[in-house]
């Protein structure tokens, strides 16, 4: 029987790597670079900011940020991600991917800026325009996800689209990395000038007036990756995929992809009105939706949404881990801007250690191994570690096995992004049809996003000691580090159940991947595994 498939995206399926995938990879994962800049750098100020505005005059130890100040700082951009994800996702199957494309990166570009110039010198109006910017920071970056991802999915060619896709999400880990580098930079400046004493000698000016710039510096900073690619955005054309099957605009498709392949593509406008009328019409909220597709969306959204309460939680423990080894002394005995340089010089270090070089190991074998075996891999590598530092945790605290204990933990970032950090990214936008595919991701993502508010703040409080000479001021007793690790280890385990909803799409095209692949004589849409 004929085959379903139109020139253009056969074209597509079959292109050897060329020059216009790594420009698309670069393009779309500039976005990333600066998400997750922009999502992470703020846990390198957060410290200066609480010796700025929340000193207390004669007290023993620098300011910190209240607990409710602590979760609206880091925990409202999180919000925000979450609303744009829905949002734009369902826009980017409405508009198209490209015309949603350049509002995310405006309001990214915008938001950034905006969030340097928070305004005010009291606490209150600081924090408060910077949760309002840091919102809508949120906001833009949660449609980055379901468009990047969609747009890399159906620009890449069959063989080697699981590696672009998540070479686009590794570019999280050079944000991550940049924002700590920037950190160091912007700090040691600052220092070398100031030259501040320790908050142990003298209080006051271990916090110099003029501190206030780094943090702002530092968070402006991530304006400038997004407003360079923007132009290169909006050169991209839309992908043959949405114009061609929810436009119907054959012509235009091949026209676009006969310019970007650099080879004349037939526009089939007939054969695309006959497979119009056999495709699959049924909308999200249909009981159609729930046979074929509801069970990979609860994978999806399930999986996604139990790695981000693991994966965030383990934030948790980095203070102990720093002050463990000497990276972090006590507060003290710094100054404020001293600080700033021993935090991002921490983070910068673990990026280096762990969080890289897994995300770049899923590029390398994501389509030789297959994602539902790096994602099944990594679920169970995670809950593994966990259990092995939650276990005999207090055998790690002591100092004679702390090189241990960094090596596990080191090990438990690797495997999350060399394994389901990038394939629960991946997989929403492989398997889902073409009409709502960015839908789909978004409301995946949103999944995670959500179980990242629950590890970052559910779990902050839960990981309390019961002791009170343990805990951190102000928080009440929860059940302790040592049993949180052992639950989030189950949670992993769970994590690794659910992938077994997800289809395995190594080497298949999206149509097929997606189960929306027809036969032309075929009366009913064949459904793919």
């Amino acid at each position: 029987m004929p085959s379903s498939q139109l020139q253009v995206l056969n074209a597509l399926d079959v292109a050897k790597i060329q020059w216009y995938h790594f420009t698309a990879i670069v393009i779309a994962g500039m976005g990333f670079f600066t998400d997750s800049y922009d999502l992470f750098s703020i846990s390198v100020v957060t410290k200066l900011l609480g010796r700025l505005y929340y000193q207390v005059p004669g007290a023993p130890k620098p300011g910190v940020l209240p607990i409710n100040v602590t979760l609206a700082v880091n925990g409202v951009a999180l919000c925000g991600t979450l609303a744009g994800q829905l949002f734009f996702g369902w826009l980017g199957d409405k508009l198209g991917r490209k015309k949603v494309y350049g509002i995310t990166l405006i309001m990214m570009v915008i938001s950034s800026l905006a969030s340097g110039f928070s305004i005010g010198h009291s606490a209150k109006s600081v924090i408060s325009t910077l949760c309002f910017f840091r919102f809508w920071l949120g906001f833009g970056i949660g449609g980055d996800y379901p468009l990047s991802a969609t747009i890399m999915s159906e620009y890449a060619n069959r063989k080697t689209r699981g590696s672009f896709i998540a070479a686009v999400f590794a570019m999280q880990g050079f944000g991550i990395l940049v924002g700590g580098i920037a950190g160091l930079i912007v700090s040691a400046g600052f220092e070398s000038h100031y030259h501040s004493p320790s908050y142990a000698k003298d209080p006051v000016s271990s916090c110099p007036p003029n501190a206030d710039y780094i943090w702002r510096i530092i968070l402006m900073f991530g304006a400038i990756p997004a407003g360079l690619t923007y132009y290169c955005r909006m050169q991209m054309p839309e992908t043959a995929r949405y114009t061609a099957l929810i436009t119907k605009n054959a012509k235009k498709a091949a026209e676009d992809m006969s310019k970007v392949l650099q080879f004349d593509i037939t526009s089939e406008p007939e054969k695309l009105e006959q497979l119009y009328v056999q495709r699959q019409s049924f909308g999200l909220f249909s009981w159609e939706f729930v046979r074929i597709y509801g069970l990979r969306l609860l994978g999806t959204t399930s999986t996604w949404f139990l790695l981000d309460i693991g994966f965030y939680s383990q934030n948790l423990f980095q203070k102990d881990l720093f002050s463990s080894i000497g990276w972090l002394p006590p507060a003290q005995d710094m100054s404020a801007i001293r600080e700033v340089y021993k935090i991002a010089r921490a983070q910068t270090l673990i990026t280096l250690c762990g969080t890289v070089p897994g995300y770049w190991f899923t590029v390398a074998f994501i389509d030789i191994i297959g994602r539902f075996w790096i994602q099944l891999m990594g679920f169970i590598m995670m809950s593994t570690f966990m259990l092995a530092l939650g276990i005999p945790y207090h055998h790690w605290q002591q100092r004679a096995h702390r090189i241990g204990f960094i090596i596990m933990y080191t090990l438990t970032f690797f495997f999350a992004n060399f394994g389901p950090n990038a394939t629960t990214f991946v997989l929403p936008a492989e398997i889902f049809p073409a009409r709502l595919r960015s839908t789909c991701h978004g409301i995946s993502a949103a999944a995670g996003k959500a179980g990242a508010i629950v590890g970052a703040f559910g779990f902050l409080y839960i990981s309390q000691e019961k002791n009170p000479t343990l805990r951190d001021p102000g928080y009440p007793a929860g059940i302790g580090k040592k049993a949180t690790l052992i639950l989030l280890s189950g949670l992993n385990l769970l994590g690794a159940i659910f992938t077994l909803l997800v289809p395995e799409t190594k080497g298949k095209t999206l149509e097929d991947a997606a189960g929306e692949a027809i036969e032309l004589d075929d009366e009913v849409p064949r459904q793919s595994a």
